[in-house]
């Protein structure tokens, strides 16, 4: 006889448009506080109206701004669950202050695609935290939450490069150099978990990936969030 699964569900997002350029083109002097945009707010309520039909036992975010404020508007319906922070699951981190950095064509092509060389041991966010340093706190802090028992549907709400590492570890695979798992803007990912049993280990299905309701068809996204930004400030800096 055939016996179901012991399954049970992840609801990976990404935070909704944050504000890491203001009005004159100019770079956050600290990208870690950043708020969402009017644009974000109106992505975070239109994802919330998506998920109102789904139960949540936890709910997670990394605890910087942007993460924070998607999640509560997830959850801005629900009575439970408490929105908890898991500072370990914070985004990568850049070099210093990107208000101050020198701005040339090199950086704008870094900011635009900054997971070209992502795959290679030394590689660094920006000039910042290495990609392997981000792995060592986000994947045991994902694999903590994993071995937890006391949820069957979760809501994690973190950022790019987090929501990448995890996706590439479930998928077994490293970071693509010509390829790349997209993250829009407040995209929904839904990972299903089979407990291990017997002489078979712990499995991942990947249901649905970087699904944004507020544009389902990719009509209107063509230029990554990150070439976004680079587009943004190269503009202000030629006017």
């Amino acid at each position: 006889m055939y016996e179901a699964p012991d399954r049970r569900r992840i609801y990976l997002m990404r935070h909704a448009e944050a504000a890491y350029v203001d009005a004159d083109g100019n770079f956050t002097d600290d990208e870690r506080q950043v708020a969402l945009t009017a644009l974000g707010r109106i992505q975070a309520r239109k994802q919330a109206a998506i998920l109102a039909s789904v139960d949540f036992d936890r709910a997670i975010c990394s605890g910087l701004p942007r993460t924070v404020e998607t999640a509560r508007t997830i959850l801005s319906t629900r009575v439970t669950p408490d929105l908890e922070v898991d500072s370990r699951m914070e985004e990568i981190r850049t070099g210093g202050n990107v208000a101050s950095i020198d701005i040339t064509p090199q950086w704008l092509a870094q900011v635009a695609n900054p997971w070209t060389a992502a795959d290679e041991p030394d590689a660094r966010f920006l000039g910042g935290e290495s990609f392997s340093d981000c792995a060592a706190r986000v994947l045991p802090a994902f694999e903590s939450i994993l071995a937890a028992e006391d949820w069957r549907c979760l809501l994690l709400v973190l950022h790019g490069a987090v929501n990448r590492m995890l996706l590439n570890h479930v998928l077994g695979i490293s970071w693509q150099g010509n390829a790349s798992i997209e993250q829009d803007n407040c995209c929904i990912n839904v990972i299903d978990v089979d407990a291990p049993r017997g002489d078979h280990p712990r499995r991942f299905l990947l249901r649905a990936l970087n699904l944004t309701g507020y544009d389902l068809n990719k009509s209107s996204v063509h230029l990554t969030s990150m070439e976004q930004v680079a587009l943004r400030i190269a503009s202000e800096l030629d006017s």
